[in-house]
């Protein structure tokens, strides 16, 4: 278990995980990838749990990728067999319905994982981004196929591929937030709303979320697929180039 991520299961059936790296605004380590992906899959086999609050810190839900231990960690293997994408793997696999609470920077996957929430609570200083495209890089998390699916391929298009930035009432008004809250309320707020999934009939709870989620194969095939796309250009030039740059100072994402 990471020291960079926390676990607090509430009395009232509710697992908050926390990215608590504000050193580096909850940039995700392999490390920290491992942790979420095991609080999920404990989650799932809980008698106790009954839904999830992933949250950050004040100022930052994720700031993504930590770039230099990713580079570091592809370096020893393919991104088929990175932490990053065990995780992606288990959060779309979750049975345990999801409420994510975000505040301040969410870039990359701190934005793609919040397509698998059932419930997104934004605070005014959320900051949307995905540069996949800007590093060389191509979408993860079945991004591809579910952001195209929410907002539409034209408005996903300059998401993905311009990488435009994309504030709280823009994500509200593209339905990819529930609500858009007063910073000092998200959190609670979020811990309120995943007690009441709690405290529902869970047999009932479960098969309604996976009815309004489909086809969950094609959602896993999505990230299959992406996978290999990823891992391909992350051995590319013109991926190494983009990370140089960054980790350089030249460029941020």
């Amino acid at each position: 278990m990471s020291e960079h991520v926390t676990i607090e299961d509430r009395p009232d059936g509710v697992r908050l995980i926390r990215m608590n790296r504000p050193e580096k605004k909850n940039a995700l380590t392999g490390a920290m990838y491992d942790a979420l992906r095991e609080a999920l899959a404990a989650a799932d086999t809980s008698d106790h749990i009954g839904a999830v609050v992933l949250a950050g810190l004040p100022g930052a839900f994720t700031a993504g990728n930590d770039l230099a231990d990713f580079v570091a960690t592809a370096r020893g293997g393919s991104f088929l067999d990175m932490p990053a994408l065990h995780f992606i793997r288990q959060l779309a696999r979750t049975r345990t319905p999801l409420v994510a609470a975000v505040d301040g920077l969410a870039v990359g996957i701190g934005t793609t994982l919040t397509l698998h929430c059932d419930l997104v609570y934004v605070g005014p200083q959320a900051r949307f981004r995905m540069p996949f495209v800007e590093l060389g890089l191509v979408p993860e998390a079945a991004a591809s196929l579910l952001l195209p699916r929410r907002v539409g391929t034209a408005r996903a298009s300059a998401l993905l591929l311009l990488s435009e930035a994309f504030n709280a009432e823009t994500a509200l008004s593209l339905g990819l937030a529930t609500a858009l809250l007063p910073s000092d309320t998200i959190e609670a707020h979020a811990l309120e709303q995943a007690a009441r999934l709690a405290a529902l009939p869970r047999a009932a709870l479960a098969a309604t979320r996976q009815l309004m989620r489909g086809d969950q194969a094609l959602v896993e095939a999505a990230i299959e697929t992406e996978a290999e796309a990823f891992a391909e250009r992350l051995a590319s030039a013109e991926a190494q180039e983009a990370f140089s740059r960054f980790l350089s100072g030249a460029r941020k994402p």
